[in-house]
């Protein structure tokens, strides 16, 4: 079953951890259907969060990030990445989380062919990566996340507390002191993230 916005407006924290990490994302682009489990993500906090693109306000790339939870946040980085991202939070408060990794599920064999590569375990293991394997790319920025493209499943077993692998998020040392708040949340012992925690 998607998963209803409802969760997507609950206490950021509770929503990388109980809501997102664990439930699957699946993809339905040009009628290729991939899916792959989250194992990885990184909370980012508007208000309060340096490393936020919505730190300094509303601009017209972070302006989804203002939208009502539950749509899809797709950025452009480095001329080369897309980065997808799940907006959180009620209307007004900037908040996303950046997924970084994904365990493939479906459609392995589209992602390997997307990704010009046969290796399963590199497949979806950063937030560059997986956009690729799974079709998403900024056309998809503000996509409704219960739509037929691009949604999101629950868990059929949320991830107990103990199973999951807090550290710092990577490559936001822009940030100052922000930079070592303890917001990336990995599944423990997945072979599929992006970087040991």
């Amino acid at each position: 079953m998607k998963i209803p916005k409802a969760e997507f407006l609950k206490d950021p924290f509770v929503v990388a951890r109980t809501v997102l990490l664990g439930a699957t994302l699946y993809s339905r682009i040009g009628g290729r259907l991939t899916a792959g489990r989250i194992v990885e993500l990184e909370l980012y906090m508007g208000n309060c969060d340096r490393a936020c693109h919505a730190f300094k306000g509303k601009t017209q790339r972070n302006a989804v990030m203002f939208e009502s939870g539950g749509q899809a946040y797709v950025y452009f980085v480095y001329g080369m990445h897309n980065m997808f991202n799940v907006v959180i939070s009620d209307t007004g408060q900037p908040n996303a989380i950046l997924i970084r990794a994904l365990e493939p599920l479906k459609g392995i064999d589209i992602m390997i062919a997307r990704r010009g590569i046969n290796d399963t375990r590199n497949l979806c293991n950063g937030p560059a990566k997986l956009t690729v394997a799974m079709g998403i790319s900024t056309k998809h920025n503000g996509i409704d996340l219960e739509s037929d493209k691009i949604w999101l499943e629950s868990a059929t077993t949320p991830i107990a507390p103990m199973e999951i692998a807090i550290g710092t998020r990577i490559g936001v040392e822009y940030a100052g002191e922000d930079a070592a708040l303890p917001w990336r949340f990995a599944i423990k012992g997945s072979k599929f993230i992006s970087k040991a925690i």
